[in-house]
């Protein structure tokens, strides 16, 4: 291994993060600790590069570290071909997205409708009924 292993700069270039965020990963045990040369410098295998690469795309997903570590355990002690929960986490993860689209979206029409009611002032709109600002609190849920 040590002939194939690869340097913690060699690692952060190749999977395309800086090497702070390589020691990160490692001290919130994302990564396996690697082994040390006889100089004290960290080798890591090449895998490492493709393990990064998944810990990346998954935050790119909307996945926290939380979760990815989740993921990375189950994935760890199941094994690569069993069930390792990712379709459970995404199908949660799309209706977290779907939630905040919707939020988004009354968000942006609210803003449209601000904008074409000529809205300029916070307190003058608050006291007109014709703007469209939700100067009201939503009612409770009973």
């Amino acid at each position: 291994m040590i002939d194939k292993a690869l340097r913690t700069g060699q690692v952060a270039a190749a999977a395309g993060v800086n090497v702070q965020t390589l020691r990160y990963y490692e001290r919130r045990g994302l990564l396996h600790d690697p082994v040390r040369s006889l100089g004290g410098h960290r080798l890591y295998p090449p895998e490492t590069v493709t393990m990064l690469r998944v810990i990346k795309a998954a935050q790119r997903l909307g996945f926290t570290l939380d979760e990815v570590a989740d993921l990375l355990e189950i994935t760890r002690f199941r094994g690569r071909r069993t069930h390792a929960g990712l379709q459970t986490r995404a199908t949660a993860k799309l209706a977290e997205v779907d939630e905040k689209l919707a939020e988004l979206t009354a968000i942006r029409k609210t803003l449209t409708e601000a904008l074409a009611a000529g809205c300029d002032d916070l307190l003058v709109c608050a006291e007109s009924p014709h703007c469209p600002m939700p100067f009201t609190p939503p009612a409770l849920d009973r």
